[in-house]
């Protein structure tokens, strides 16, 4: 079990609770554990049609699932396809402990995933070639590849897990893996904004065999999105680092380290990064494919 040692960045104080001390590393995480039976319920949590908020205070220990063929495994369940709302993807934060991992965590060949290290080191193999991630690590497995995981670390490891269902489309081949690290990859500026808004990028987003993205979003102090984006993509965005007033349909909501925002299609949004240091999410996006006219039919180019 992940415990207070795990390096998981700075956490966002708990309603009712004395802040806890900051900890290594620029990748926040859940907030585990129980609150006290003194501490309050006030807090951002909140599901609507249009957006849910999920944030790292209700990230608790009694909340967690747990999977066949793993050891030394948990995980909070953050987003998974509902209909009406977010259809295309699940999102995961896992925990492993020492020793951890699975030798097959995907049995369905149709799904491709994405990994993020945020603490610890995880060997990752595919196709029988490891790769040692460390936090800032990033993993493409395309579907159908065998691949599997272990904690490479005497103590404590996690990592963010997104599925989504591979849509064929004609022409394109499936994609082959990728391992990157976010620090080798410079951040590429938003069009006019002198660097206040950058994406880091883990796959060439012309590459339209991809149909999802997984980026990291760097806003520096002061930085915004300064207009309502409105867009058929559905997003799912966990926060690194940093604060943020973030606009989600009619609303505007605060967010901090270790909070999740899941919005559906056409969700309205914008932000304001509130300082005093940078604000950084981790972003999942659908894209390169046609909008399916047939409920259902996601991954079947209909």
């Amino acid at each position: 079990m992940i415990d207070d040692t795990t390096p998981s960045g700075n956490p966002a104080p708990i309603p009712g609770e004395i802040a806890p001390a900051p900890r290594p590393g620029p990748y926040a995480g859940p907030g585990a554990g129980l609150p006290p039976q003194t501490g309050l319920t006030t807090d951002t949590a909140v599901f609507t049609e249009a957006y849910a908020v999920i944030p790292r205070s209700v990230m608790r220990d009694i909340v967690t699932s747990f999977l066949p063929g793993w050891t030394g495994m948990r995980m909070w369940i953050l987003a998974r396809p509902l209909s009406g709302f977010a259809e295309t993807f699940s999102q995961y934060v896992v925990e492993l402990a020492e020793g951890g991992g699975c030798e097959r965590p995907e049995d369905d060949p149709e799904i491709q995933s994405a990994l993020f290290v945020t603490g610890g080191e995880l060997d990752v193999t595919i196709a029988g070639t490891t790769h040692r991630l460390r936090p800032g690590g990033f993993a493409y497995v395309p579907p159908g590849a065998e691949w599997s995981v272990r904690n490479a670390t005497a103590g404590n490891t996690g990592f963010h897990w997104f599925r989504k269902r591979w849509q064929p489309a004609a022409g394109v081949d499936r994609p082959d893996p990728v391992i990157a690290q976010e620090q080798d990859i410079p951040p590429s500026p938003m069009p006019d904004t002198e660097g206040a808004w950058a994406t880091t990028r883990f796959v060439d987003p012309t590459d339209l065999r991809h149909d999802m993205h997984v980026t990291v979003v760097t806003f520096q102090p002061g930085g915004s999105i300064p207009f309502a984006e409105t867009h058929v993509m559905e997003h799912g965005l966990f926060v690194l680092e940093g604060k943020a007033v973030y606009r989600l349909n009619r609303d505007w909501v605060e967010v901090g380290p270790g909070d999740f925002m899941w919005l559906r299609a056409f969700c309205p949004q914008a932000c304001y990064a509130g300082g005093p240091g940078r604000f950084r999410y981790l972003l999942y996006k659908d894209v390169n494919r046609h909008a399916p006219l047939w409920h259902g039919t996601h991954g079947q180019g209909r």
